[in-house]
């Protein structure tokens, strides 16, 4: 299969009709939104939803969201509509934040891993609503890389992954967060499954107390119902071995240092994924500023680029740990996730 690359960014209307016609032919395509790239097929479509599994090698007890183009569209996915979720709509739709409620007949088991709800999102990026728009149908879609691997930000990244898997990739450019979607589930009480853009202090803003799921930062328990996308043990990972440390600042970059000329003592390339405050322990080492601790959606925005570009020549990788709150809850999630959980605390 040959895989073809559309800009549209230059002309998003030819790019995304492309993108319609193979989709309602229950075949793939890679589209941009504002969080990372999705991979898409019909969501209303069992066998075109199992696609997406085996083009990204991953497994099919991981529920899939359901992307749509409008917020009237989620009459016919979920049973009913939740007032807390049209006060969630009308504040944060469209943009990065994806809500779980009680599905309805016509979703496929595919979508949801057999669970009786249904995660759906309505897309900020114009490219990602004209697509589904023109498809005229909910679009099911993961990100658009092999399964385990970083997410990827740009459409090179989407090529690297899915070259030869799948027909089409629309390049919209550079995501702007860089990390997926908050999914929040409103059936009982309103719970953060995974963390995103939209944090649980933006949230509990417009609907008052807002639980955060234990499998955030810790590992899920042995039979632990995957209930979102992002859950799995480890995640969102390069080849390099990840460490993350986390300390003070100045504690956290002296242990790196430490951990940097040990692993260069035994022959091995190593990275640092710095931020903008600790650069100045680093004079010597090979380091990436990945952003402002003080402003932790910077250093979504970059992760998973970052932790692909360290990839290409790094055995292991060194991450600073920040504080949890506001977007440092998205940005520990992935790392500790990309890191299988191994964590040095000073």
């Amino acid at each position: 299969m040959i895989t073809e690359v559309v800009n549209t960014e230059r002309n998003p209307e030819a790019g995304t009709q492309k993108g319609a016609r193979i989709i309602r032919a229950g075949g793939l395509v890679a589209f941009p939104t504002e969080t990372v790239y999705g991979l898409g097929a019909n969501g209303l479509n069992e066998e075109a939803v199992r696609s997406i599994f085996e083009a990204k090698g991953r497994p099919s007890d991981n529920p899939l969201i359901l992307h749509v183009s409008k917020k009237s569209d989620v009459q016919q996915l979920w049973d009913t509509v939740p007032q807390l979720a049209r006060q969630l709509m009308d504040t944060f739709w469209p943009g990065p934040l994806t809500l779980i409620a009680k599905r309805s007949k016509i979703v496929p088991n595919a979508v949801t891993a057999g669970l009786d709800t249904v995660a759906v999102r309505m897309p900020a990026d114009k490219t990602a609503r004209m697509l589904i728009s023109n498809s005229s149908v909910p679009i099911a879609a993961p990100s658009a890389n092999l399964s385990g691997k970083p997410s990827p930000t740009t459409a090179q990244h989407v090529l690297e992954d899915m070259d030869g898997r799948i027909p089409l990739i629309l390049d919209g450019g550079p995501c702007k967060y860089g990390v997926e979607s908050t999914v929040l589930s409103v059936v009982g009480t309103p719970t953060i499954l995974r963390p995103g853009a939209i944090t649980r202090e933006m949230l509990s803003a417009v609907i008052g107390e807002v639980q955060v799921a234990r499998s955030i930062l810790a590992p899920l328990r042995e039979g632990e119902t995957v209930a979102s996308p992002g859950m799995k043990y480890k995640h969102y990972a390069p080849k390099a071995d990840v460490i993350v440390i986390v300390g003070t600042p100045e504690n956290t970059a002296k242990k790196v240092c430490e951990l940097y000329n040990f692993a260069e003592m035994q022959g091995k390339s190593v990275e640092i994924a710095a931020t903008l405050q600790t650069k100045g322990f680093y004079k010597g080492k090979k380091y990436a500023i990945l952003g402002d601790r003080n402003h932790p959606e910077t250093l979504c925005a970059s992760l998973f680029s970052s932790l692909r570009s360290m990839d290409e020549h790094a055995d292991m990788i060194l991450a600073e740990g920040i504080p949890t709150d506001n977007a440092g809850l998205a940005y520990m999630n992935r790392l500790l996730r990309a890191a299988g959980f191994h964590v040095v605390e000073v």
